[in-house]
């Protein structure tokens, strides 16, 4: 018995000595893998993520809010006549019928002037506003500019009118979110959502437009209408989609508020559009013509030529010189260049950046007033001097400089020729760029009589329908 007792201390003390030896020095030893869980407060910072997402949402509310009440549906009526059935085309009575286009507007003043597309009004007899709130009112047409498609009508409200703001297109950037409002498919005032795709677009191909391009959806009755930021200030005018079915396929195109407020405020101011033009002849660059002209740059716009006494030969620009900022907007391309000289007036100073020789040099010019115009049935029109007018005997008329080329050929088989004067058009005297607007004008812009004087004396009319 005593040495089953002794055996058993014998083995308790052995394991009490294991044990403490075993957790003194090899557990100790062994490596302990510690995982750091995740805060709970991270939670938090991404439910703060999306607090913010949701700001951006109230931001396209309040640009809404601002906006819709300021635009209008527009309603023009035209007459037309035509013939209804067999017996009235047998007999020749043709019957009076009424066409209606729509579109949409934008109040730009309290007091009730609404901008809209030159292309919406074309041709009205008689022009009906109905705002957003179904009030409608008749309007007047106060001006219109086919060269941007922008028109001025006015109305005569009771009370002040809620009106947008204009804001700067210069600024507006690529990637920036927009918002378009409409009256597509004669719906009342529609919001669309995009962000701006390019800037500086021409659809014409003749380097006569400055377009925004957006991917904000619009459709049928939305030209005219606004293009806002998210602080809901006019950024742009709705104009155009490209689209093969005339239904909205990704691409929409609005004029600049830039070009859109000058064109305005000079129909209100002249009733017609003072240009400001800078004197320089040439094109954009490319990697083509860069070789051509021997020079190492793609982009800019390339003087090939100068217009003598105008602002850019006083300022000392010369061929060859490259143009690649204007009052710090960046001159990449020919519409850059049209888009920012179509938001100045004849008079405006601004700072040229030119690269000459591979050195930029930065000049001052004097804009100069437009003294040309082009008239697509003919060609492009131009002041001449009092000696070139005395030489043909004549006291007013505009010179042509240059023939269409779709029509130079008939031009010169009848015997007109650069150096013949247009002395009418649609029957009004013209004595300058203002008076033959005013005339293009009087039938929508369009040539309906032309008066012309040859190289020879010989004085000739043309009736066109």
């Amino acid at each position: 018995m005593k040495k089953f007792i002794s055996i058993l201390l014998i083995s308790t003390l052995g394991g009490v000595i294991t044990l403490s030896t075993y957790k003194l020095f090899i557990e100790s030893s062994i490596p302990i893998d510690v995982v750091e869980r995740q805060p709970l407060s991270t939670i938090s910072v991404i439910e703060k993520n999306y607090t913010n997402s949701t700001e951006e949402t109230v931001n396209f509310v309040s640009a809404a809010d601002k906006t819709l009440p300021t635009v209008v549906h527009v309603k023009n009526t035209t007459t037309s006549k035509g013939y209804t059935s067999f017996e009235d085309l047998f007999f020749g009575r043709s019957q009076q019928r009424a066409q209606i286009g729509t579109g949409s507007g934008v109040i730009i003043s309290p007091d009730g002037y609404i901008i809209t597309n030159n292309h919406v009004i074309e041709g009205a007899q008689s022009i009906e506003i109905s705002t957003n709130d179904n009030k409608t009112y008749t309007a007047e047409i106060i001006g219109t500019d086919s060269n941007t498609d922008i028109a001025l009508l006015k109305i005569e409200p009771l009370e002040s009118l809620k009106y947008l703001t204009f804001g700067d297109s210069n600024t507006a950037k690529v990637g920036e979110w927009v918002l378009a409002v409409g009256n597509p498919f004669n719906l009342t005032s529609t919001v669309t959502a995009g962000i701006i795709s390019a800037k500086s677009r021409d659809l014409s191909g003749r380097n006569t437009q400055s377009f925004i391009q957006t991917d904000a959806a619009v459709n049928p009755g939305n030209s005219g209408g606004a293009l806002v930021n998210t602080n809901g200030e006019l950024i742009g005018i709705n104009t155009a989609i490209t689209s093969k079915t005339g239904s909205f396929i990704g691409y929409s195109f609005a004029v600049p508020s830039n070009i859109a407020r000058k064109v305005i405020e000079d129909l209100m101011e002249f009733g017609n559009v003072q240009n400001g033009i800078l004197g320089v002849i040439g094109g954009e660059l490319n990697s083509k013509n860069s070789k051509e002209f021997g020079v190492n740059v793609t982009e800019g716009f390339y003087v090939n030529d100068i217009q003598k006494g105008t602002g850019a030969d006083k300022a000392g620009i010369k061929k060859g010189d490259i143009i690649q900022q204007i009052d710090g907007v960046t001159i990449a391309k020919f519409s850059d260049l049209k888009g920012f000289l179509n938001t100045k007036n004849p008079n405006d100073m601004v700072e040229v950046m030119i690269l000459r020789a591979d050195k930029q040099i930065s000049l001052t010019v004097t804009l100069e007033k437009r003294t040309v115009i082009e008239i697509p049935v003919i060609g492009t029109l131009q002041e001449p001097e009092k000696k070139a007018l005395k030489s043909v005997n004549l006291e007013y008329g505009l010179e042509v400089i240059s023939l269409s080329e779709n029509n130079r050929k008939d031009w010169e088989s009848d015997g007109i020729y650069v150096g013949s004067f247009v002395t009418e058009i649609n029957d009004i005297s013209i004595n300058s760029i203002n008076d033959a607007q005013k005339a293009l004008q009087k039938y929508s812009n369009n040539v309906i009589r032309l008066s012309i004087v040859k190289n020879n004396g010989e004085k000739v009319v043309y009736r066109f329908r």
